[in-house]
């Protein structure tokens, strides 16, 4: 029988009645796919110090007890502060634990009594909390739940298939969903076959995905030549065959990309929950950047609301169909054509996602209202108290009970704890507002003129 489908439009879902030690591992996203890990490292700046976008969320996510956040990284305790003091979350207890730590005790190589590990694992084990959970459920952290006599909420297979964009276009193709042109390469020396059926098809360029990627990691746009083949890392394959799909744009077949909504997921025990549907802001390359809510196009096309929601919710149920629970994203691409517009699943994400923080922290503080999270990088690298002083002073930052204001999510820091990069989220009456409180804060920190990668 079917999981019962339910849409909550503004307003958070029931969410997990558990209590969770949550690890930030964020270089398990690929799970042993270690020329993907390599890449990420290289082109997402301060990637350690990301996990610390969970500390305002974890206890909104889990809402049983006391919770564990396990970062790779301190956060930073003036944004802790804000986030305690001025918001009034609670907030999760904290341990540090490095992703080379974390990596060595799944391959069974981290040694008893090595720089405190066992007394960290032991105080990680003794929380009093119900279950673990992470980005992904890899090895090690089925491991380590083992270790802890603590159940898992997703599998190994439940979180590896509900992150599988293969198996997810093999779903929508028997269900009679709209999706893109695709060949499969089943391996290296398929994929200039591939490109050249692509290219038969009118298109001039092609995307080779791997099954599993995330935020434009193991997706390259080509041209599609056969030649073209040459460019793409044996990493891609790890997994198994490729994804080659047609690269839709305005100069092929009179199509025109209107937008790229992503619903907001959440897959419980009994039931899927869909509970916002936001828009992604993508780079040219088709790299998220950030997300904003509600999409700016649908107040004039509702019944394209209803037709993302539906096979959104067609998509959650086979997430579920994996053995995957936990927050999510479906993220669309919309496609005109001659006036008609058809929504098409581009992937499922199985995980606390770049859209999971903004959606969740504004339809907690105010539902219905609209939100925008953008990457602000910094030219002029100050520490978090001033960001925030600065914010404060002109009436720009966030706090319960206004109606509009910017709330910093997570500073990445540099080696010496001066901030890099920040994700913002500004919240308002509606969009307008939104870009406007955005502006504010454009104007009152040192941010570059271009924004940053989520």
């Amino acid at each position: 029988m079917s999981v019962e489908v339910k849409v909550h439009p503004g307003q958070l879902p029931p969410l997990w009645g558990l209590s969770a030690t949550f690890f930030s591992n964020l270089h398990a996203l690929f799970f042993d796919n270690e020329g993907e890990t390599a890449m990420l490292e290289e082109q997402v700046k301060g990637i350690k110090t990301y996990g610390g976008r969970l500390a305002p969320i974890i206890d909104l996510l889990f809402r049983g007890g006391r919770n564990m956040l396990v970062l790779e990284a301190a956060p930073d305790p003036a944004l802790l502060g804000y986030f305690r003091d001025r918001l009034g979350l609670s907030l999760p207890e904290v341990e540090i634990l490095p992703h080379g730590v974390y990596q060595g005790l799944g391959s069974g190589e981290g040694r008893a009594g090595a720089d405190g590990i066992d007394g960290m694992l032991e105080r990680i084990g003794e929380h009093p909390s119900d279950c673990v959970d992470g980005f992904v459920t890899d090895s090690t952290l089925a491991r380590l739940a083992g270790r802890f006599g603590k159940p898992t909420l997703s599998t190994v297979e439940g979180s590896r298939r509900g992150n599988n964009k293969l198996r997810l276009v093999q779903f929508l193709e028997a269900s009679g969903l709209p999706t893109f042109d695709t060949e499969v390469a089943d391996c290296h020396a398929d994929l200039g076959l591939c490109l050249e059926r692509i290219g038969r098809r009118g298109y001039r360029r092609a995307v080779v995905k791997s099954q599993l990627g995330a935020s434009g990691i193991g997706m390259m746009r080509l041209e599609a030549r056969p030649d073209e083949a040459e460019r793409v890392p044996p990493c891609l394959f790890f997994e198994g065959p490729c994804l080659v799909q047609g690269w839709i744009e305005d100069a092929v077949d009179g199509a025109r990309v209107l937008g790229s909504p992503s619903v907001q997921i959440f897959a419980g025990e009994d039931a899927v929950h869909l509970y916002d549907l936001t828009e992604q802001i993508l780079s040219h390359h088709s790299v998220h950047e950030g997300n904003m809510s509600p999409p700016p196009y649908l107040d004039e096309r509702p019944w394209l609301r209803e037709e993302i929601l539906r096979q959104a919710g067609m998509a959650a149920t086979w997430l579920h169909d994996q053995g995957y629970r936990g927050t999510a994203s479906a993220d669309f691409l919309l496609v005109e054509r001659d006036g008609d517009v058809t929504p098409i699943v581009c992937e499922i994400n199985a995980r606390v996602t770049g859209a999971t923080y903004p959606a969740v922290l504004s339809r907690h503080f105010m539902p219905r209202g609209a939100w925008l999270m953008r990457n602000l990088s910094f030219r002029q690298r100050e520490p978090a108290g001033a960001l925030l002083s600065g914010l404060e002073r002109t009436g720009c930052l966030f706090a319960p009970g206004r109606e509009r204001g910017a709330l910093p999510i997570n500073f990445n820091s540099d080696s010496q704890g001066r901030i890099q990069k920040g994700q913002f989220l500004c919240m308002g009456a509606d969009l307008e507002d939104c870009r406007r409180v955005l502006a504010e804060v454009e104007s009152q920190l040192p941010v570059e003129t271009q924004y940053d990668r989520d």
